[in-house]
């Protein structure tokens, strides 16, 4: 069984690193491999993201009531356009890069985050919108954040900004982005029934997964709000050298 200290550890992990540019998926996976922490399971991977997209509901709630109440099937439309790339990834691949165990790929993966995320420090800001096209090309970075180690984020703002999307637009979108393959990932655990134990035969209970959502979901409202500000400041490269530090520091562990 997994102890509450571990799943509060990976909790305030993924809380932290899914709004930073740092990719949470490749922090948990390294944590892991490298501290001994085994695999916590599928689904409590899935509902510590679930616990961070309730932070992404609570932050922009009243964008969330105002496309609501107003009935802007425009907007929701373009979500729905921007979650086509990473679905039809995610059927492509079957898991297979989920189940990715090389920490040396994970390393690599981090470097490429910070070359995307330092190529950004020449982007000029812009006032632009979302619109389809733009939409669809942040869909193509969420796919590619698939892989461990690339920033969903870093890469999804990255692109809004290099096509021209305001900073303030771009960071909203990108994170409205995830509530359709977050939530329907949940959806599929709770429907097709997903073990609770990892591949390292360790389990976790529901009431620690409720916690580690808990969790997952303070550590993001104050990593979501402090990166909004980076994001609006025109600072969003200053990542970059981190995820470069992360990924050489992993490679030459392995």
């Amino acid at each position: 069984m997994m102890d509450f200290l571990k799943v509060t550890f990976l909790s305030v992990l993924q809380g932290v690193a899914e709004f930073l540019p740092v990719s949470s998926s490749g922090h948990l996976a390294v944590v892991r491999h490298y501290f001994g922490m085994g695999d916590a399971g599928l689904r409590l991977d899935i509902f510590l993201h679930v616990g961070t997209l309730f932070t992404v509901v609570f932050f922009y709630r009243k964008t969330v009531v105002r496309v609501l109440a107003e009935r802007q099937w425009g907007y929701i439309l373009k979500l729905i356009v921007s979650a086509i790339p990473v679905g039809v990834a995610g059927f492509l691949l079957k898991g297979a890069v989920s189940n990715v165990s090389s920490v040396k790929l994970i390393g690599f993966a981090f470097i490429i985050t910070g070359v995307v995320l330092f190529a950004g420090k020449a982007i000029k800001n812009s006032r632009g919108e979302v619109d389809f096209l733009r939409s669809l090309a942040m869909g193509l970075a969420q796919a590619a954040a698939l892989f461990p180690g690339i920033s969903r984020s870093g890469m999804t703002i990255s692109v809004a900004r290099a096509v021209g999307v305001s900073p303030e637009k771009s960071a909203e979108f990108s994170f409205f982005m995830s509530i359709i393959p977050i939530g329907g990932a949940a959806l599929l655990d709770l429907l097709g029934g997903v073990s609770l134990a990892g591949s390292g035969g360790e389990s976790v209970s529901w009431s620690l997964v409720l916690w580690g959502m808990a969790v997952s979901f303070v550590a993001g409202c104050i990593s979501l709000s402090f990166l909004v500000r980076i994001v609006n400041s025109g600072k969003f490269w200053m990542f970059a050298p981190y995820c470069m530090f992360m990924g050489a520091l992993v490679l030459i562990l392995s």
